[in-house]
């Protein structure tokens, strides 16, 4: 890819920082850490479908190809020495091992040249069966820590997923509710990727205290580009 492509691809982020650690929100859902050459995604939920089709639950089973379609081409535009997985990467702790052989292909692909680390999640909190790369609970970078689940009051310098942020505003009497990244500088909770994952309202009470003075500020994911909302403008539901 020319430098002028990479450049339009990337012109839909939002540059923020985390406890001082420049970032790029990405308009497809991932984080960039451009002084780290480190790429992060969370809540995959890869073989979602497959998981609720073995509990007699018949969704269309898309999901897994969708997503690693969505997330190679971001790997390609961005080309990271290092990607970090945030946890519930698979649906359950099976999920790596019922991956279908092109999909499995497709994942190894990413990962061939490039440091990978899956996070624990609760979904899956066990290294992924016959897949490189290296699962820990947490990894600290930079003054950074990469983990699963938000830990509770403020925490400087975290970037965790898990809750599956979304937000809410109306303008002009019409309501508008989107995945969103959240932060308030000091750390950032990541949407979540996976093609078939809901989301949850950053004003719910799970997100009570995380912030500093109250509600964060929401980088909400449009269709080409991210938008910076203040707490301000946040509407439950």
């Amino acid at each position: 890819m020319n430098i002028a492509a990479r450049e339009l691809t990337r012109a839909g982020c939002e540059t923020i920082a985390v406890a001082g650690v420049r970032a790029a929100c990405d308009w497809r859902g991932v984080v960039h850490f451009p002084e780290l050459d480190l790429l992060v995604v969370s809540d995959l939920h890869l073989e979602k479908g497959s998981s609720h089709a073995r509990r007699g639950r018949l969704i269309p089973p898309y999901d897994t190809a969708a997503t690693l379609q969505r997330l190679a081409a971001v790997v390609d535009d961005y080309q990271p020495r290092t990607i970090v997985s945030l946890g519930d990467s698979f649906h359950d702790g099976e999920g790596a091992a019922r991956l279908p052989e092109p999909f499995r292909d497709s994942l190894m692909a990413m990962m061939a040249g490039r440091s990978w680390f899956w996070i624990s999640g609760n979904h899956d909190p066990d290294a992924p069966d016959d897949l490189p790369g290296e699962t820990v609970e947490e990894l600290a970078v930079a003054g950074l820590v990469f983990r699963h689940e938000p830990s509770k009051g403020h925490a400087e310098g975290e970037v965790a997923g898990h809750l599956h942020p979304c937000a809410r505003i109306v303008q002009r009497g019409r309501s508008v509710r989107r995945r969103c990244f959240a932060s308030d500088g000091m750390r950032l909770i990541m949407p979540a990727f996976g093609a078939f994952t809901g989301s949850l309202n950053v004003l719910d009470r799970a997100y009570r205290g995380m912030f500093r003075e109250g509600a964060p500020t929401v980088y909400m994911i449009g269709t080409s580009r991210v938008y910076p909302i203040a707490g301000s403008l946040l509407r439950p539901g």
